[in-house]
């Protein structure tokens, strides 16, 4: 399935549109993986573990929204936006969504 930011696609005909599709994933931070990131606070550098946390979430929530548009019987999605907000009573946890319209192209 063809994925894009755009709100076409360049000579692909859009043939039909089914609608908003959606993916959503709520992850939680383990109490391991903060106490390194507030280690690498201090010293400096990645968090490569909430980095590859982000990563996982973000490819679930694309996933999601993919499967929820082939269902609809769409080729493609068009116009995907990334959101991420923190949620929780103390922002420990991150919420990714992955948005966009379902289309059939040719």
């Amino acid at each position: 399935m063809l994925v894009t930011t755009t709100p076409s696609i360049e000579g692909r005909r859009i043939t039909r549109y089914y609608g908003i599709v959606s993916g959503e994933t709520i992850i939680g931070a383990n109490l391991f993986r903060d106490f390194f990131a507030s280690i690498r606070d201090i010293v400096g550098g990645r968090s490569g573990s909430y980095e590859e946390v982000l990563r996982e979430a973000k490819e679930t929530a694309l996933r999601e929204m993919q499967e929820q548009a082939a269902a609809l019987g769409a080729n493609a999605v068009i116009g995907v936006d990334l959101d991420y907000e923190t949620v929780g009573e103390s922002g420990s946890m991150l919420m990714v969504t992955a948005a966009g319209t379902a289309v059939s192209i040719e």
